[in-house]
C-alpha cells in the first residue's frame, strides 16, 4: 500500500515540532541598478518594460566591464538593516557566489557572504488576535538578482514539460537585500500564519522606509520558505526543505503548512526528508522537488577582486537611525486605537492592504470610518474588476474631498457615488464633478414642500397612518420623493417635513 501523501496537520503537530527559517529577497527602488548605471526596472512603472531593454554590459558580464557600488543600495541596505533591529558592520564586502544557470549571464553571482552589511537584529510580529512573535534576524545582506526565465510549452509556465524557456535580463543587476532569520521557534500550530505575517511585516517595513515597492505580484518581494520537522523532545533540528520564490501571504502560509503535513508523512512511515528546494504551485496547493540543495561551499565563494570592502561612516549610520520612520506593529496599534476600530475591522483593512490609503485620507480630512467605507466597499469592487491596486483609482486627497461633500450636506450617498464616478473619469475635483454634474442636493424647502406635498396628494392614506403613530409610513413617502427629484434630496430634511405636515 503506497504512503499516504499528507499526514492529517493536527496528528503531525502533535508528533513533530515545526522549526522555519524565512528569506526574504527585497528588490530595491534605486535609480539605478547594483553595480552598473543601467536603469532600475523594479522602480516605478518600469517593471512593465519589455524583455531585455533594462541591460547594459555590466549586467550581461560582457569581457572587460568592472562593477561600480550604488552608494545608493548601500544607503537603502543600511536604512533597511537599522529598521530590523541589526547591528551595521563597521566593515563589510562582497564576494562571488559562483553557479551556472541560464538567468545568471557572468556565471557568478556579487553577493555578500561571511561579512554582511547588518546582522543580529529581532523583528516583533503580531498576529491577527494579538498575539507576538520576536523573530530573530540573522543577517541582511546585499546581491544583485538574476535574470527572469519564462518556461514555453509545459504546464502553467513550469520548467516541467517545458519545449523551451525564453531569459530575460532586466532583473539582472537589480539591488537586492536578502533577509535571513535564525531558526524560528515556538510557532506551534500557528507555524505557517506566523510566517506569513512576518513576511507581511517586512514589506510594511520597506514600504515605509520607501525603499522598496515591495509589489509581491511584481517580484519585488519574494520569500523563501524553509521548512524542517523534529520529533517532540528531540534537540537536533530536521532536514529542511526551502520552497522557493513564493509571492503571497496566502501562499507562504499554505505552502508552509503544506511542508509540514508532507514531511510527517515521510517521517511517519520511515522515510527520511530531501534537503531540496522545491516549487509551490498556487494551482494544485502543493510543492514539488526542484533540485538538490546545495550548501555554502558547493558556491565556492571567494572575495570579489574587483570591490573594495564598504566600511560606512558611524556618525552617517547614527544619522539614518535617527531618522527611521514608526515601526510598522507600532503603527498600527496607535492607528488602530486613534480609529476605534474593533480587532476584525482593522484587520480586515491590513489585511487588504490599504492601511496607508487609509490613513493617507484621514490625514486629508476623512473620518476614519468614511475613509474605510470608500476603500474597502467601492474602490475595492473596481480595482478587483480591473485587476489594479485600488490606490491606483483614486488619491486619499479626492475620497476625503468626497467625504467633506457629504459632510457638509452638499450630496448625500447615493450622490456620491455618482460624484466618484466622475473623479474616477477625470472629470475633476469632487466639487468641480458636482458642479459639472449638478449633482448637489436640493436645500430649497419650497421645492422639497412641493414634491412632499404632490406624494402625500398621491397616497393619502400614508398620512392618516402616521397621525395614527405609525411613522415608520413616512418611509414611502420619503422614497417616492427621493425618486421624484432624482436622488438630490436630503432624506432627513424630507422625513422632517412630512412629520410637520402630519402634524398640522
Amino acid at each position: 500500500m503506497a504512503k499516504p501523501e499528507l499526514m492529517d496537520y493536527e496528528a503531525a503537530l502533535a508528533k513533530y515540532e515545526p522549526v522555519i527559517g524565512l528569506e526574504v529577497h527585497v528588490e530595491l527602488s534605486t535609480r539605478t541598478k547594483m553595480f552598473s548605471p543601467t536603469p532600475n526596472p523594479a522602480r516605478g512603472e518600469q517593471g512593465e518594460a519589455e524583455p531585455n531593454t533594462f541591460i547594459g554590459p555590466v549586467d550581461l558580464g560582457l569581457p572587460g566591464t568592472l562593477p561600480v557600488v550604488n552608494a545608493e543600495a548601500v544607503e537603502y541596505s543600511i536604512r533597511l538593516g537599522l529598521a530590523l533591529g541589526c547591528e551595521i558592520a563597521e566593515e563589510s564586502g562582497f564576494a562571488r557566489k559562483n553557479y551556472f544557470y541560464p538567468d545568471n549571464p557572468k556565471n557568478y553571482q556579487i553577493s555578500q557572504y561571511d561579512d554582511p552589511i547588518a546582522f543580529d537584529g529581532s523583528v516583533e510580529v503580531e498576529l491577527g488576535d494579538g498575539t507576538v512573535f520576536h523573530v530573530p534576524i540573522e543577517r541582511a545582506h546585499m546581491e544583485e538578482d538574476a535574470g527572469k526565465l519564462t518556461h514555453v510549452g509545459g504546464g502553467a509556465g513550469r520548467i516541467q514539460g517545458a519545449e523551451s524557456s525564453l531569459v530575460d535580463y532586466n532583473r539582472a543587476g537589480v539591488p537586492l537585500v536578502e533577509i535571513v532569520t535564525k531558526p524560528i521557534f515556538g510557532g506551534e500550530e500557528r507555524t505557517p500564519e506566523l510566517a506569513a505575517a512576518y513576511v507581511s511585516v517586512i514589506r510594511d517595513i520597506v514600504r515605509a522606509l520607501g525603499v522598496s515597492e515591495a509589489r509581491m505580484e511584481r517580484g519585488n518581494l519574494r520569500c523563501d520558505a524553509n521548512v524542517s520537522l523534529r520529533p517532540r523532545g528531540q534537540e537536533a533540528l530536521g532536514i529542511r526543505t526551502e520552497t522557493k520564490n513564493v509571492n503571497s501571504f496566502r501562499s507562504i502560509e499554505r505552502a508552509v503548512r503544506y511542508e509540514i503535513q508532507r514531511q510527517a508523512a515521510i517521517l511517519e512511515a520511515g522515510g527520511t526528508v530531501t534537503q531540496e528546494t522545491r516549487h509551490w504551485h498556487e494551482d494544485t496547493g502543493r510543492t514539488s522537488p526542484g533540485r538538490v540543495k546545495s550548501d555554502a561551499d558547493d558556491y565556492r565563494y571567494f572575495p570579489e577582486p574587483d570591490l573594495m570592502p564598504l566600511r560606512p561612516d558611524r556618525a552617517f549610520v547614527d544619522e539614518l537611525r535617527a531618522a527611521l520612520p514608526e515601526q510598522p506593529v507600532l503603527r498600527r496599534r496607535r492607528l488602530k486605537e486613534a480609529w476605534g476600530f474593533g480587532d476584525q475591522e482593522f484587520q480586515d483593512i491590513v489585511n487588504a492592504g490599504l492601511l496607508d490609503a487609509v490613513d493617507a485620507t484621514v490625514a486629508a480630512g476623512a473620518t476614519a470610518a468614511g475613509a474605510k467605507k470608500w476603500w474597502m466597499g467601492p474602490l475595492s469592487r473596481l480595482a478587483n474588476e480591473q485587476q489594479v491596486e485600488p490606490a491606483s483609482l483614486a488619491t486619499p486627497e479626492q475620497i476625503a474631498g468626497i467625504e467633506q461633500l457629504i459632510s457638509d450636506g452638499v450630496v448625500n450617498d447615493k450622490l456620491a457615488r455618482q460624484v466618484l464616478d466622475g473623479v474616477l473619469a477625470g472629470e475633476g475635483t469632487p466639487a468641480e464633478v458636482v458642479e459639472a454634474r449638478g449633482l448637489a442636493v436640493v436645500s430649497d424647502d419650497g421645492a422639497l414642500i412641493e414634491a412632499v406635498d404632490a406624494a402625500l396628494a398621491a397616497q393619502p392614506d400614508v398620512l392618516e397612518k402616521i397621525r395614527d403613530g405609525k411613522v415608520q409610513a413616512a418611509g414611502a413617502i420619503i422614497g417616492a420623493v427621493m425618486k421624484a427629484m432624482q436622488g438630490k434630496a436630503d432624506a432627513a430634511r424630507v422625513r422632517e417635513l412630512i412629520l410637520e405636515r402630519a402634524a398640522q
